[in-house]
């Protein structure tokens, strides 16, 4: 006898709840503003994060638009004896290369460059695959999925090490540090993408495996 599909939520009628993770069926006209409410802790119940790809679709597309300011611009200015130098992302990356400080150059390239790019990639990725409704290997981007939620607010390393030297070092004309534009650029990069990784619903990824249409909401 072939085996029947696996029992999900979705084909038992049920509700997980995004703030408590209750899973619940809806009682019959339990409702707050016509939906239904977690019967715990009262959260508004939805099958699907509403208009998940729209929102996810434009936190990205803002990203990448500060993306390249936050790159090329600089984040932070180093006043040493009277002499200004603004530094940008990479060329902070260079300095500690050039120095021999390889570690530390490498961390801040992957953290700064590589991860806040790799996580827009990814989701844009995700994006399209359930926009196609494509059945390729949903176990892997799953997992994908859950990479850009871990390695996202590493990210925000760059931005930490400029607040604390903004606030440790400032000796006037002698010595003092100053944030630049490129790092409220970055900030807001690093931000949106965690705030986009949010919103989308990786639970779309297996929606077209499942035998009914119902109850999909992207």
């Amino acid at each position: 006898m072939k085996p029947g599909p696996p029992a999900t939520a979705l084909r038992a009628r049920l509700l997980s709840c995004s703030v408590c993770h209750l899973l619940s069926r809806p009682p019959a006209g339990h409702a707050t503003g016509g939906r239904p409410v977690c019967p715990r802790c009262g959260a508004t119940l939805h099958w699907r994060k509403p208009n998940s790809l729209g929102r996810t679709w434009a936190l990205v597309l803002a990203a990448v638009l500060l993306y390249l300011p936050a790159n090329l611009l600089p984040v932070m200015h180093t006043t040493s004896w009277g002499r200004v130098q603004s530094d940008t992302i990479m060329s902070g990356v260079i300095y500690f290369a050039q120095t021999g400080s390889w570690p530390i150059a490498l961390v801040i390239f992957v953290a700064s460059i590589v991860v806040p790019l790799a996580k827009l990639l990814i989701l844009s990725f995700l994006m399209l695959t359930v926009q196609r409704r494509s059945r390729w290997r949903p176990v892997d981007r799953t997992r994908l999925y859950r990479v850009t939620e871990v390695i996202g607010r590493w990210s925000m390393l760059d931005v930490y090490v400029v607040t604390i030297l903004v606030a440790l070092v400032n000796l006037g004309n002698l010595a003092s540090i100053e944030a630049g534009p490129g790092a409220v650029f970055f900030a807001a990069v690093v931000v949106i993408t965690m705030f986009a990784a949010a919103g989308f619903d990786p639970r779309l990824i297996w929606d077209v495996m499942e035998d009914s249409d119902g109850g999909r909401h992207a």
